[in-house]
């Protein structure tokens, strides 16, 4: 399944907020330019200039188990995507380096999805990998916006070119298959959840592509990006979180270890960045614990998840119940690596339950039905069976208007029970907190009911597909049977 994606980027925006107020002249110009980028990539203006068409992009007939598709274009330090073709699958080297490495990050990539869990690529049909070179002048990210990989070169004091990382390549990817299986909602939790999924595969990259197993590895994301001068190791430390840098320009590493540092906040859409620690230090912890390759048994514990029975609304105690599951699944309850699995969540403080009962059903140690979500005390309490829910589709070219009233309990089953959850969780609210850009032609999907107090619209291009398709259901007539 195909989720609405985010446009997900290596360098969070609280770090270069720093580098803009960092009174380094060079340094500030870049990063503020590059945080003005970004805000224009976010609400969709660069990508709808460069894709008046559509998303589609020139990426070539789909790989095969044998080998990958691979593109590689160069945007010459200007702003359209995807930039001239330089470089196709099978075609010799140029003596463009970032040319070069884009192209072995991505054919890195693609062989440990292939090699370790038998996947396909992003998609696991094969889709062909896009990436484009020299993005902007002295660009100072590299991002994944939903089809391809994008590159800046660095400013040269700070960050190198973003083709020098390999992690950081893996990281950006896997944004790509969290797309395609979990479409983790990247707002608070989940969208920490998302970022962590993303670092756990881009280190196993590169552990891959090295040969190196869990104790000999750096557990580093983005050591080869810091340019000569700056006090720090990386961007992150999985192994160490919160101690990856310490500049003056950059600032303190603000990522927590544990669950009782949790940082609440409104920024970097609820801390996905900064809180991406806590799940980053449970999986080094299992995978050092457990020995041998990490991509092995730990690193399949964690596809498991992703490509499961995994809801976009994720919280950290969910995504631990369903490591543990998966863990157990393979190996047995009780064994060796199910109980690793547990001691990792438990040592970040994150509480660990197996779920329990049909696909959806709540986990032990998260929250139930009903319960507010984590950080997020008005969330809405469970609805009764009789609750009365209007719910509307508006917008569109059109501009028609189609509204439904209906009472929960009167709705078949499982839309009754999908109406229950997501009135019952915050997961209508984080969809619709996560919109980035507006929709002006899009369809609106919403709904409204009284007990509890709730009125909440998304666009229909955030909505995940299942939700889009309960909307939909409920919509037709004689949706209650």
């Amino acid at each position: 399944m195909t989720h609405s994606p985010a446009r997900c980027s290596i360098v969070p925006p609280y770090l270069l907020a720093a580098l803009a107020a960092s009174g380094d002249d060079h340094v500030a110009r870049r990063a503020d330019a590059t945080l003005r980028t970004d805000t224009e990539l976010r609400r969709g203006r660069r990508t709808a200039e460069a894709r008046p068409g559509g998303t589609t992009l020139p990426g070539g007939a789909a790989g095969t188990a044998a080998g990958p598709q691979r593109t590689v274009h160069d945007a010459q330090q200007g702003t359209t995507l995807p930039g001239v073709r330089v470089r196709g699958e099978g075609e010799p080297a140029t003596a463009d380096v970032a040319v070069t490495e884009a192209y072995d990050g991505l054919g890195a990539t693609w062989q440990l999805w292939q090699d370790a869990y038998g996947r396909n690529s992003l998609d696991g049909k094969g889709l062909p990998l896009v990436a484009t070179v020299h993005y902007g002048r002295d660009y100072d990210n590299a991002f994944w916006d939903g089809t391809q990989m994008v590159f800046g070169d660095g400013d040269g004091e700070i960050f190198l070119g973003f083709t020098r990382s390999l992690d950081v390549i893996g990281h950006e990817l896997a944004h790509g298959v969290t797309q395609y299986t979990a479409g983790l909602t990247y707002q608070g939790q989940s969208g920490a959840l998302n970022e962590s999924v993303s670092d756990v595969f881009g280190v196993l990259v590169k552990q891959h592509s090295l040969g190196q197993d869990a104790a000999s590895a750096d557990w580093l994301i983005g050591a080869d990006l810091l340019a000569p001068g700056v006090k720090g190791v990386a961007l992150r430390s999985m192994a160490a979180p919160g101690t990856a840098y310490d500049d003056p320009r950059l600032g303190k590493d603000p990522q927590p270890a544990h669950l009782r540092d949790y940082v609440e906040t409104t920024e970097d859409n609820g801390g996905v960045h900064i809180n991406s620690g806590i799940p980053n230090k449970a999986f080094h912890d299992l995978a050092v614990a457990l020995g041998g390759n990490a991509w092995e048994v730990a690193g399949q514990v964690w596809f498991d998840t992703i490509v499961g029975e995994i809801r976009a609304d994720c919280d950290f105690a969910t995504f631990a119940g369903l490591t543990l599951a998966a863990a157990t699944a393979r190996h047995g309850e009780g064994s060796r690596e199910a109980e690793a699995v547990r001691a990792a969540w438990t040592g970040v403080g994150v509480e660990v339950g197996t779920p329990a009962g049909s696909p959806g059903a709540p986990t032990p140690g998260s929250p139930a039905p009903g319960t507010p979500a984590p950080g997020n005390p008005d969330a809405p309490s469970a609805p009764a069976p009789g609750t009365e829910l209007e719910v509307r589709r508006t917008g569109g070219f059109a501009g028609r208007t189609r509204t439904r009233t209906v009472a929960l309990g009167d709705l078949p089953e499982p839309d009754g029970q999908a109406w229950h959850e997501l009135i019952a969780t915050d997961r209508l609210r984080a969809l619709a907190a996560g919109v980035e850009r507006d929709y002006p032609d899009a369809y609106c999907y919403g709904v409204r009911c009284a007990a509890p107090d709730l009125d909440v619209t998304v666009p229909e291009p955030a909505l995940t597909d299942d939700v889009r398709d309960l909307f939909e259901r409920t919509l037709r007539p004689g949706a209650d049977g």
